[in-house]
């Protein structure tokens, strides 16, 4: 039979918000393998994990997560990762990787499928959904993150501010990720672009550090690495105005 890695989102941290599926996909693999920083503490996707496994049926991974200058040093982590999943494939058969967020969106999960693929040909690869941070800052924040017609972006900041700010410029909600280092310039960006009156940012959602925030309070001091911004469009016309 085939080998199975499935890549399971478990959300932006708030245990409630795993789906039905990734809750009956992480109870039915044998191994549930979550990824951990080479500093070893606990991250967001095991903590929301053990609200539904046994902590026995948890494989701990090492990953660069927190490696953004060194590439060598950080694929030789995804290869290392990719080795340690494979061996749990080949005894096991059956291995879930928790990520959080979904699994199709900026995850590490890509990166570890595709190297798994290589050394345990055959491997079938699935994935199951997960809530994103950016549906959940919505949410919670009460922004509307698109309408009628509108185009939605996502942009990386760490592909550097002037992406952000070349999104901002164009129309429909600009949300983005991975900011917090680039705080002031992202807050420099929204207010060149006349962006920041209804934009906001939040981090740690769903956890007891939780900041929810106007975009307009950033004073550019860096915020967790993991921010989130939504920076929605002027929208004239009242409702259905963009239908």
């Amino acid at each position: 039979m085939s080998s199975r890695l499935i890549g399971i989102g478990v959300g932006p941290g708030d245990p409630e918000l795993v789906t039905v599926k990734g809750v009956n996909a992480l109870r039915a693999a044998e191994v549930v393998v979550v990824p951990v920083m080479d500093t070893g503490e606990r991250g967001r996707a095991e903590a929301t994990v053990l609200h539904y496994v046994p902590a026995e049926k948890v494989v701990r991974v090492v990953f660069a997560l927190n490696e953004r200058t060194d590439r060598a040093r950080r694929e030789a982590a995804w290869d290392a990762a990719g080795g340690r999943v494979a061996e749990l494939l080949r005894a096991h058969g059956s291995v879930a990787f928790a990520t959080i967020g979904d699994p199709n969106v900026y995850s590490t999960f890509t990166y570890l499928a595709q190297t798994v693929a290589e050394l345990v040909p055959g491997t079938v690869v699935e994935t199951v959904p997960g809530i994103t941070a950016m549906q959940d800052l919505a949410a919670r924040s009460g922004a509307v993150l698109t309408e009628g017609t509108e185009p939605l972006t996502l942009v990386p900041v760490t592909a550097g501010a002037a992406v952000l700010k070349d999104a901002l410029n164009g129309p429909g909600t600009v949300v983005a990720y991975k900011f917090g280092r680039q705080a002031g310039e992202v807050a420099e960006a929204l207010r060149e672009t006349g962006r920041i009156g209804d934009a906001v940012w939040g981090s740690a959602l769903g956890l007891p550090a939780e900041s929810i925030r106007p975009a307009g309070d950033l004073d550019g001091a860096p915020l967790p690495y993991l921010s989130t911004l939504i920076a929605p469009p002027r929208r004239e016309g009242g409702r259905g105005g963009k239908l």
